[in-house]
């Protein structure tokens, strides 16, 4: 039960690595965008604030699920790329002002407030995304410690392991 557990946990983590990095290039197909909004146009704000917490993502939940022991290092690779998702946009503004992720793009349908768009944008892209992989990616962890001690219970010490 271990393993599934680990390998959907490593499997979600992939999805949303894989939907944290590509998003931004293929959101303009479906008017979820932020500037430029044009599919597959590359920045360097995209690659700091999508594609390398992305690729982190998915690299660690493809740890996670290849691993038997739990994958604590995938599980924290994974926690790293969801926290830097989460305070990229601000830090980013600070250090390198102009790199940003651009402004929301879409023009919100009719049911929709163009700032209710904008607060899905900005929750799909970067805050709501990175706290569900934080999530997840903690999940994974703590279940890699779990393992770890029940290993540790259960493997034999010197002082007990005397032949009689």
């Amino acid at each position: 039960m271990k393993t599934l557990t680990s390998r959907t946990s490593g499997c979600l983590l992939m999805l949303l690595g894989a939907w944290g990095a590509l998003v931004p290039f293929v959101g303009p197909y479906f008017g979820y965008a932020y500037t430029p909004d044009r599919a597959w146009t590359y920045t360097t704000g995209r690659l700091w604030l999508s594609v390398l917490p992305g690729a982190a993502v998915f690299l660690g939940g493809l740890v996670v699920a290849m691993s038997t022991r739990g994958g604590a290092s995938g599980a924290l690779l994974a926690v790293l790329g969801g926290i830097w998702l989460v305070i990229g946009v601000p830090v980013l503004a600070l250090v390198k002002p102009g790199t940003g992720p651009g402004t929301p793009a879409t023009v919100a349908p009719a049911m929709f407030h163009p700032a209710t768009m904008h607060l899905l944008e900005s929750l799909g892209f970067f805050y709501g995304l990175g706290v569900a992989i934080v999530f997840f990616a903690a999940l994974a962890l703590g279940r890699a410690g779990v393992a770890r001690i029940i290993a540790r219970e259960f493997e034999p010490t010197p002082e007990y392991d005397t032949a009689y």
